[in-house]
């Protein structure tokens, strides 16, 4: 069990595959991913600390990037430091309910 350390971001592949579509989400998301991966989270204080216009819907985080056009959506374990990102939408497939289903 890991106890303390950077957190592990699962599915970089979520970021290849949603830039192309949106170039200029890119730098965002990469920035968003090289914070994340970085971070030191064992606790959602820590990670409001960092991200704190993150919500919490259920069991998964949805973080407000560009500006609140892009919205990863993670699940976050604290206790072993690991984020899966689960989707990446715009704002308005976001609003839409797309990640809910």
């Amino acid at each position: 069990m890991r106890t303390q350390g950077r957190v592990r971001v699962v599915s970089h592949k979520a970021i290849v595959r949603f830039s192309p579509g949106h170039p200029e989400a890119a730098a965002s998301l990469g920035a968003w991913y090289r914070v994340t991966r970085r971070a030191d989270w064992g606790s959602v204080a820590d990670g409001r600390a960092v991200f704190p216009n993150a919500d919490r819907v259920g069991d998964q985080y949805v973080f407000n990037i560009a500006r609140n056009r892009y919205r990863p959506i993670a699940e976050i374990n604290f206790r072993y430091r690991c984020v899966f990102i689960r989707d990446i939408l715009t704002h308005a497939e976001h609003d839409r309910g797309r990640w809910q289903s």
